[in-house]
């Protein structure tokens, strides 16, 4: 069972055979939504929207705990690949460009961020030194070429609070980090995941230049983000599809 969340724009799968929806309840709370269980080609496939069907939570509300456990605990996905929309930092990650990242910095503060949060457990510490899975990047990134599409494998996922768009100072520190690529729903996704042992990767669409960087000088124009963010994900769907077919 393959796990796959939708970002912004991303809140259903034209390619996916739907055989049911469910309602899961988690010791975390309820995550975003039903869960939507079918296939894609030979692949067995569980799907979340992350913002809510109705694109209704804003990225510092979302329930990462409740979701992440719904998926692994509940579906039982042996895996996830988490779509997002993003702002580019990086000169060579304009609008349009599609992104599997390899590395994450967290610069997001009050959300509840592991499962090992105190009580009668023991406090366990996890591994993050590579945050996403080598693999399923691998594989996600030779969909992208079998599809003859042009996917950086190389990024570092600047992960900010939101809902607000940033400051061009702002951007100017992710990039002195080293930050390529900047959203606001990868962590503490990435992290939950990695506490329950559930190979993850994102997979990224540049929907406009970051405050400062681009066209985005000055101001970021946001009537122009949506149609720019339908193409690439579209394109998205596409290396989706290929993955699940290969599976």
């Amino acid at each position: 069972m393959l796990a796959i969340i939708g970002g912004s724009g991303l809140t259903q799968l034209a390619c996916l055979e739907v055989s049911r929806h469910e309602i899961v309840r988690t010791p975390y709370g309820e995550p975003s939504g039903t869960l939507t269980f079918g296939r894609i080609g030979p692949q067995d496939v569980v799907f979340l929207a992350r913002h809510g069907y109705g694109h209704t939570i804003p990225p510092h509300r979302v329930n990462y705990r409740a979701n992440i456990w719904a998926l692994v605990r509940a579906a039982g996905a042996s895996g996830i690949v988490s779509v997002a929309s993003v702002g580019g930092i990086r000169a060579d990650l304009g609008p349009g460009a599609l992104v599997v990242p390899h590395q994450i910095i967290d610069y997001t503060w009050g959300r509840p961020h592991t499962f090992f949060d105190g009580g009668e457990a023991p406090v366990a510490h996890v591994d993050f030194t590579e945050p996403y899975d080598r693999d399923l990047r691998e594989r996600l990134l030779c969909a992208g070429e079998a599809v003859g599409l042009t996917v950086s494998g190389a990024a570092v996922y600047a992960a900010t609070q939101g809902p607000r768009l940033e400051s061009a100072a702002e951007i100017e520190r992710c990039a002195r980090d080293g930050a390529d690529i900047v959203g606001m729903t990868g962590m503490p996704e990435a992290g939950l995941a990695r506490e329950l042992e559930t190979p993850y990767a994102a997979i990224c669409a540049v929907a406009n230049w970051a405050a400062g960087r681009g066209d985005s000088a000055s101001a970021i124009r946001l009537d122009q983000i949506e149609a720019v963010l339908q193409e690439s994900l579209g394109q998205v769907r596409r290396v989706i599809e290929h993955l699940c077919a290969t599976a």
